[in-house]
């Protein structure tokens, strides 16, 4: 019997030193690019086709998918994210493709400095946001993505289900985010400041991530603070939805 492997633990204040290699190797496995496709049914398309959007900025690009997607849609996409390794693998994957991707390693709190002029539509997807634990830079980033949208623009920010997750109701049904045959995703351990996720990759390897559970209605008094003016919410592509039966929590704030 193979010995399962299990990774050194970062320190989960470091949402991108979190994505150690081991784990961008099997990211693109976690997702399944088709099925992943098949799911989303092209929503975020309809989404910024709907909101005028050309210009998009991916700001957690991951391993590439919604970057080379809405590339290949006709979509002017900038892809960055905070972890070397991912940003790499989606230039792979975007040039694997045929797609030309500009790809920028940058942290939140850096965009002013290494990204050029605004877009008319923001991503922050992959329940990336939560890997924030500090109120203060929750808030900071947000305005950080306010700032870094044209007038009309919006930001589409994504988060797991973490009420459903709290209230210990929460299953991952499978069907559109992480689509992937052989992973398990687990809650290792949840409170009201820590939830502790467990990825088992067709039992070869081992990874924890941990996030902030940050609950629908409070991420969206966040973005009003940041100075949004509309927010709308969606689960699981839907804009009627059981709030405990999604696996994820996508918001869409439009600035002034």
């Amino acid at each position: 019997m193979t010995a399962r492997a299990t990774t050194p633990e970062p320190a989960v204040e470091d949402g991108a030193g979190q994505y150690v290699q081991s784990l961008v190797d099997h990211w693109d496995e976690l997702i399944d690019w088709e099925q992943r496709k098949a799911g989303e049914g092209g929503f975020f398309d309809s989404l910024l086709s709907r909101a005028g959007a050309r210009r998009v900025l991916d700001a957690a690009a991951g391993t590439g998918f919604h970057s080379v997607t809405l590339a290949e849609a006709g979509y002017d996409v900038t892809a960055t994210d905070g972890s070397q390794a991912m940003i790499d693998r989606a230039a792979s994957n975007a040039r694997s493709r045929g797609v030309r991707l500009p790809t920028i390693r940058s942290d939140w709190n850096d965009l002013h400095d290494t990204v050029d002029g605004r877009f008319d539509a923001v991503l922050c997807l992959g329940s990336s946001f939560p890997h924030l634990f500090d109120p203060a830079e929750r808030a900071a980033v947000l305005r950080e993505f306010h700032d870094a949208l044209e007038p009309g623009g919006v930001l589409v920010l994504d988060h797991r289900n973490f009420d459903a997750i709290r209230a210990h109701r929460y299953r991952s049904s499978g069907n559109y985010y992480y689509c992937g045959d052989g992973v398990q995703v687990s809650v290792a351990h949840v409170d009201s400041e820590r939830c502790r996720f467990r990825y088992e990759f067709a039992g070869r390897v081992t990874h924890h991530l941990e996030v902030y559970p940050v609950l629908a209605d409070e991420l969206a008094d966040l973005l009003r603070e940041a100075g949004f003016d509309s927010v709308e919410r969606f689960g699981d592509f839907h804009a009627e939805y059981d709030p405990y039966a999604a696996d994820f929590i996508i918001q869409v704030a439009r600035k002034a």
